[in-house]
């Protein structure tokens, strides 16, 4: 059943996600279900609008949670512009170092966030990351190396009234 419905399922899902990777987690999500009730899996032709069924309802699942998601998104910039409003010159350079941030590689935005927001240590960084910690020091080193050339090359500096945000002293 599976290989004869992989490419009809992938295709329907394909045609319905936002990107690739949606798609592949709803076929995904749709097999996994047909695996777990597959005493229900109706014979021949009938197997196919199964999936269908089965793909439809997973797609509607996956749009409501994308729904939510945005909505909490939309939530947590509110509360977030609300925070950082504390020093009403520096939006600007709050946005600037927000977008050099955000432009970081996941790795050091992690690691820069966990000192930062998380206000772990090395030592439960290390723990955290799955790393000696060693490699905790190595990394954030770099990684705030480099935030600090992109806020340099960007012309942002911190300033008393720029840095209000929480634990902005462990960046």
């Amino acid at each position: 059943m599976y290989r004869e419905t992989y490419g009809l399922i992938t295709a329907y899902a394909a045609r319905r996600c936002d990107s690739p990777q949606d798609a592949v987690d709803v076929v995904a999500e749709t097999f996994a279900i047909a695996w777990r009730r597959m005493g229900e899996v109706p014979d021949g032709q009938q197997a196919t609008l199964w999936l269908y069924g089965v793909a439809r309802k997973v797609l509607a699942n996956h749009y409501r949670v994308q729904v939510r998601r945005q909505s909490l998104n939309v939530e947590l910039d509110a509360e977030m512009a609300d925070l950082y409003q504390a020093a009403p010159d520096s939006g600007v350079e709050l946005t600037a170092i927000a977008h050099i941030f955000r432009a970081l590689p996941d790795a050091d935005r992690e690691l820069l966030s966990l000192v930062a927001w998380e206000e772990l240590d090395r030592q439960q960084i290390a723990t955290v990351l799955g790393i000696s910690r060693n490699a905790v020091r190595i990394r954030l080193h770099r990684a705030r190396r480099r935030f600090a050339r992109a806020l340099a090359e960007a012309d942002v500096h911190f300033t008393s009234e720029s840095r209000s945000a929480p634990a902005k002293e462990h960046l």
